[in-house]
């Protein structure tokens, strides 16, 4: 299973702020056993959202959507979900009650009666409104769900909100709740060592024939400027531990080949 992540927003890609998503949402299938495979960043533009999710929709894929999802005009995400599975949307019945609840307990924190056909009360459940089919993501934040679609083609996307503290703890519900068969704790290890004085051109058949012999995942990570190891390759092996151990010795020795001079082992799980 492959698991991708869209972050829009053109407050991401004008700078003005920083994107946390990536590096979070990494630790947090890290933390599971799991990888994430891609992530694809995205301004505020509805046809270019829209051609993006009919992507993910299209790809088979578990995709992790974050923004877009509010009620205010520059919130396009749950239009182009819409329009990129050819589905209307409509008020989520869950979605809605919870608005509701919402707006009931921010009215007895501020001592108000609650008046659920005031203009900017009925503009909220416009945050209720998703494609049909669609499943809710609970929020512990503030009851404001997320949701979930599935396309015919076999892609589902999870839409969060932009928001991190919101967002993270979502991400783990739909993982823990929906995904924990697919998780591989103490069953994934990654090993390498710091090779210096190599090329990767020249170090590249061998790592070919490890893979083809173990059926392993081997990886290269050149460094030019490493404060301590200055030039040099991180050389390993990654997945399942019985396989990293067989190959991971079988690239060891196959370095012996090489004028190269070997630093520490790394080892991650």
């Amino acid at each position: 299973m492959q698991f991708g992540l869209i972050i829009i927003g053109d407050e991401i890609l004008s700078g003005k702020r920083s994107d946390k998503h990536l590096e979070k949402a990494i630790a947090l299938f890290n933390a599971r056993g799991l990888q994430v495979s891609y992530a694809n960043y995205v301004g505020d533009d509805p046809q270019r959202i829209t051609a993006t999710l009919k992507t993910a929709f299209s790809s088979g894929d578990v995709v992790f959507s974050f923004g877009g999802i509010g009620a205010t005009p520059d919130d396009h995400t749950r239009q182009c979900a819409a329009r990129a599975l050819d589905v209307a949307l409509a008020l989520h019945p869950h979605a809605k009650a919870l608005i509701l609840e919402r707006m009931q307990d921010i009215a007895k924190e501020q001592g108000h009666a609650f008046e659920p056909e005031r203009p900017d009360n009925i503009h909220r459940l416009n945050m209720g409104y998703f494609p049909l089919g669609a499943g809710i993501i609970p929020n512990p934040y503030n009851k404001i769900a997320g949701f979930s679609c599935t396309a015919p083609a076999g892609g589902t996307i999870h839409f969060l909100p932009g928001f991190p503290v919101m967002a993270w703890p979502m991400l783990e519900w739909v993982l823990d709740t929906q995904y924990a068969q697919w998780f591989r704790h103490k069953r994934w290890l990654e090993k390498s060592v710091i090779v210096m004085g190599a090329m990767e051109a020249s170090l590249t058949p061998l790592m070919e024939s490890i893979e083809r012999e173990f059926d392993a995942k081997v990886f290269s990570l050149p460094s030019v400027d490493h404060a301590v190891y200055g030039r040099h390759i991180e050389l390993g092996v990654k997945g399942s531990p019985e396989i990293v151990e067989s190959a991971f010795g079988a690239l060891k020795h196959g370095l012996q080949n090489f004028a190269v001079e070997l630093g520490p082992e790394l080892v991650r799980t």
